[in-house]
């Protein structure tokens, strides 16, 4: 048994080595797809000008990932204060919450960011399905996709009510309608169409199927209690 055992060991560890390869491999990958982008930003970043930083795509990008530690301190924080008071999951709920802000925030950002005529072009709706898919081309498409993809991953990880496809699907197009909205109010140059509204919440729904194993269900809904203490023995 020892030996059969022995002989099982090895290609676990290999598939581990895979896959940290590939991910790091990956990672690497998309460092050299972005750093001309992200370097023409970073002086100006780096000097805390706002404009050509947080006013571009390129500069919230890249204070993205600028603040990325911060946001794994955080997770490793909340987790420890969770652990120490007797929390169940407390690395599951830690991560879920900083995931969605960190995930969402900086799209947000990205899709409220003011066009050329801001203020002075009148505010723009597309109210007919399917019809802006043609134009948004396959990066808008995958943006709009991004946009509500961590809140849809993490919040079913965090909270037992919005774990299933119908409520993540409601939250999703919820969220996206309220961003649309903000953007004709404001009147930002944006055109506020029902088909992003679609797409966004698609991506939520996408993105929570790939979290569905570690959704938070009703049975599991007191798991942010705290542990009850060990009967004492003898």
């Amino acid at each position: 048994m020892n030996h059969n055992a022995s002989r099982s060991a090895p290609p676990g560890r290999t598939r581990r080595i895979v896959l940290l390869g590939l991910a790091v491999l990956g990672t690497a990958s998309a460092l050299f797809v972005v750093r001309g982008p992200l370097m023409m930003s970073a002086p100006r970043c780096m000097a805390g000008r706002w404009h050509g930083c947080f006013d571009t795509f390129n500069g919230v990008v890249l204070m993205t990932l600028v603040t990325l530690p911060l946001a794994v301190a955080a997770v490793w924080a909340l987790a420890r204060r969770r652990r120490g008071a007797g929390v169940a999951a407390a690395w599951r709920m830690s991560l879920a919450e900083v995931g969605m802000v960190h995930g969402t925030v900086p799209f947000l950002w990205l899709t409220m960011m003011p066009g050329a005529g801001a203020g002075t072009v009148p505010a723009r709706v597309s109210l007919v399905p399917l019809r802006d898919l043609v134009t948004m081309g396959s990066l808008g498409i995958v943006g709009n996709l991004l946009v509500f993809a961590a809140l849809g991953f993490f919040a079913p990880m965090r909270f037992a009510a919005p774990a299933s496809v119908p409520r993540i699907l409601a939250l999703g197009a919820g969220c996206s309608v309220l961003v649309e909205t903000a953007q004709y109010v404001l009147q930002l140059d944006r055109v506020s169409s029902v088909d992003d509204v679609l797409v966004n919440a698609a991506g939520a729904v996408l993105a929570a199927l790939a979290s569905r194993r570690w959704w938070r269900t009703t049975a599991q809904a007191p798991s942010d209690r705290r542990r009850p203490a060990p009967a004492p023995t003898g």
